[in-house]
């Protein structure tokens, strides 16, 4: 883009009181690329956070720049946040991706590559083998690789072939002997997903790494025989993978059908990005960019000494040969509200007091105990709950088919539109619904992202309904990454509210009023507006007034605005967002007292917790929804009050905790950019991913949020 038009294009992004949602978000995988290069981490955690970079930046080009395409292809109109229309903001969000582009190889080439020889790793071409290690290699291609591979000739006579999203590609231009080079064909070979993005070869002390693109490379005349070779490009191409499901007549009967149809027109959507290595055919270029209808912003180029696709590095770090490479994580510690944990039955515990879970600091086992004990519970009647994702091997998914065996009513809302999850979810609920379980598969028009438990047990004539709420997922395995909070209760106010919620959810029920529970995308919005604005009266009333919210994403202009009016009150807002953040803090005149941190480390942020101060008489929730349009208007979500003691306390412990951060803390400036926080002269290191392992339930009772 020239430098004048860019210029005034920037002009116009600071010059709104939002930021672009997809602008911040490219700033939020600035910062995951950011501990991709800490000093403190070893070479193996710097390979694991540039994988993950590389997949975060797969799915933004699928959903984010694919829904853009939406807008272009279809001449829709659009006005981002930064004020951009969109072609503008599509020309200024190319260039900021592909700035990116380039600090992820330049990573890669000159902080990584150097290092992988002193952990005994060397990634290779084929020239640099021994003669009988170029031999195994051919062996390889020729029993393994070979018969997998279809070259797929595109010329007058043959249609275009479909590439698949994702997948590593070879352009080929050929011709006949004796043919002149304007005769050239084109064909194309895909590297199949499930051969390994490298060949290994175990010498005495290292590993030698061959990408399997330089075997194919090697041996890709074999493919081509009795013709010329003129060149062989290397790329990948994205798609489109943002869709929406239209309702039909009959749901019930076509709703698995339709996502089934769109999960296949996500792999042959739209081409939205290009990343190809250099060196490469212009002709064939020229053709795929003519094709699919792209500019040269949508090309990114590699250099031959990276690679393309640095999500392939998972397989250096998950190599046993380096189990011992990655620091361990530590030993989940015991609830502060459930120090008996393992020792004594939790449905006698919940009789007596709620349980407040924070993972990974807290283990996920003692929701899962709870399900497979209710599974086996002669007393228990009905489990109901809500599912989002689940682990591959599931202990939920087990636990519930063994209810439905022994009689039990299990009632299940699969939510199958979860994204890039749909495939695994419609195979898990089809297994209970064969088991005999009730199986809702979602509401048509609405993401079901709440995160809901019921069982309800009777003993003699007495009969208690054990609820959990929660902010993530039942899935096993992300809950040793990701934290998350869980509540669990027989609290019978929430249990009225979650079963009248379930009602909502899978019948046809619209209950006046919940008493501690906020829902979307009934009311969320308007609630928490409320609350914002009741902290601003008490602060033009001359009365202490606070808003401490920790989110995944806040993006919802509504809210946003009601906080920037809160801070021309007076109210102290403290907001900690892990990732998108449209909201422009520190402002003159609109939101000089809001302050906004983001923290990436080494767990991945994802609780939700909403606190307001309330003039001392506190109002603190917890639950599924972040702060944006889709939360409260396409989402069924929930937030659930705390109220004991010890327990809003914790949650309020949490927002201190991350608020006095200053290892994984990022603060955000008014200009949208962030800066990492660091100690401030003797300032001790406080990490908090390592303070929640040793927290001390009498500091907890102590916590302040707001000064005396």
């Amino acid at each position: 883009m020239k430098q004048g038009i860019r210029e005034r294009f920037e002009s116009v992004i600071q010059q709104s009181d939002l930021i672009s949602r997809d602008l911040s978000w490219l700033k939020f995988n600035d910062r995951v690329l950011d501990q991709s290069k800490k000093e403190h981490r070893s070479l193996f955690e710097k390979l694991k956070f540039l994988a993950i970079t590389a997949s975060n930046l797969d799915e933004f080009f699928m959903i984010r720049v694919g829904s853009l395409y939406n807008y272009l292809d279809y001449e829709k109109e659009r006005v981002d946040y930064s004020g951009l229309r969109e072609e503008p903001f599509k020309s200024t969000l190319m260039e900021d991706c592909q700035k990116f582009h380039e600090a992820q190889h330049t990573h890669f080439t000159e902080n990584i590559l150097p290092k992988l020889p002193e952990e005994g790793i060397t990634l290779c071409n084929i020239s640099k083998l021994t003669e009988a290690e170029q031999k195994k290699v051919k062996q390889y291609f020729e029993r393994a690789i070979y018969p997998m591979l279809t070259p797929m000739v595109y010329d007058g006579y043959r249609t275009f072939p479909i590439l698949m999203n994702k997948l590593l590609i070879f352009g080929v231009v050929t011709t006949s002997p004796g043919e002149r080079k304007d005769m050239r064909k084109l064909s194309f070979v895909q590297i199949p997903a499930n051969i390994p993005r490298f060949f290994e070869i175990e010498r005495a002390n290292s590993l030698m790494l061959i990408p399997i693109e330089e075997v194919i490379r090697e041996h890709i005349v074999s493919l081509f025989r009795n013709v010329d070779i003129q060149s062989i490009s290397l790329f990948r191409i994205t798609r489109n993978g943002d869709f929406t499901l239209e309702e039909t007549e009959d749901m019930d009967a076509n709703f698995l059908e339709e996502v089934k149809r769109k999960l296949m027109e996500r792999k042959t959507g739209r081409v939205v990005r290009i990343e190809i290595e250099e060196g490469y055919s212009k002709w064939m270029l020229n053709s795929l960019l003519e094709r699919w209808k792209l500019k040269s912003d949508s090309v990114f180029h590699v250099r031959r000494q990276s690679m393309i696709d640095f999500t392939g590095l998972w397989q250096i770090v998950g190599n046993k040969r380096f189990k011992d490479k990655l620091p361990p994580m530590p030993d989940p510690v015991k609830p502060l509200s459930y120090q008996e944990e393992g020792e004594v039955e939790i449905f006698d515990v919940l009789q007596e007091k709620d349980i407040l879970l924070h993972h990974p600091y807290n283990n996920i086992d003692s929701i899962l105990d709870l399900i497979e004990k209710a599974a086996e519970d002669p007393g228990v009647m009905a489990i109901k709950m809500t599912i989002y994702r689940l682990a591959k091997e599931s202990r939920i998914t087990r636990a519930l088919l063994k209810a439905a065996e022994n009689g039990k009513h299990v009632s299940v809302l699969f939510e199958v539109k979860a994204r890039f999850d749909e495939e695994n979810n419609i195979r898990e609920a089809k297994k209970l619904q064969k088991a005999g379980c009730f199986v809702i598969y979602g509401i048509t028009h609405l993401k079901t992202h709440t995160k809901l438990l019921l069982i309800v047990k009777k003993d003699g004539d007495e009969i208690t309904r054990f609820v959990h709420l929660g902010s993530g997922n039942y899935n096993e395995d992300t809950a040793r990454l990701y934290t998350d909070i869980g509540l669990l209760t027989t609290n019978e106010i929430l249990a009225n509210d979650v079963s009248e919620f379930f009602n909502v959810i899978t019948g046809h029920s619209m209950p006046t009023t919940y008493q501690n529970l906020i829902t979307a995308p009934r009311d969320m919005r308007n609630q928490l507006i409320e609350y914002i604005e009741q902290e601003a009266e008490n602060a033009r009333n001359g009365l202490p007034a606070g808003i401490f919210i920790k989110v995944n994403s806040l993006e919802d202009s509504e809210t946003i605005y009601a906080l920037y009016r809160a801070s021309q009150s007076g109210v102290t807002i403290k907001l900690i967002v892990r990732g998108i953040c449209c909201l422009r803090p520190g402002r003159e005149g609109l939101s000089e007292n809001i302050e906004v941190i983001s923290i990436v480390g080494d767990f991945l942020e994802h609780s939700r917790i909403y606190h307001f101060h309330n003039n001392g008489d506190t109002r603190t929730y917890a639950g599924s929804a972040d702060m944006m349009v889709r939360s409260f208007d396409k989402r069924l979500e929930s937030l659930f009050k705390v109220e004991a003691p010890l327990l809003e306390k914790q949650l309020m412990n949490i927002l201190a905790y991350n608020l006095k951060d200053n290892f994984n803390a990022y603060v955000m400036q008014e200009d949208g950019t962030y800066v990492a926080k660091k100690p401030v002269g003797d300032e001790p290191v406080f990490n908090v991913h390592k303070e929640f392992f040793n927290l001390d339930p009498e500091k907890v009772m102590q916590v302040k949020l707001m000064p005396n």
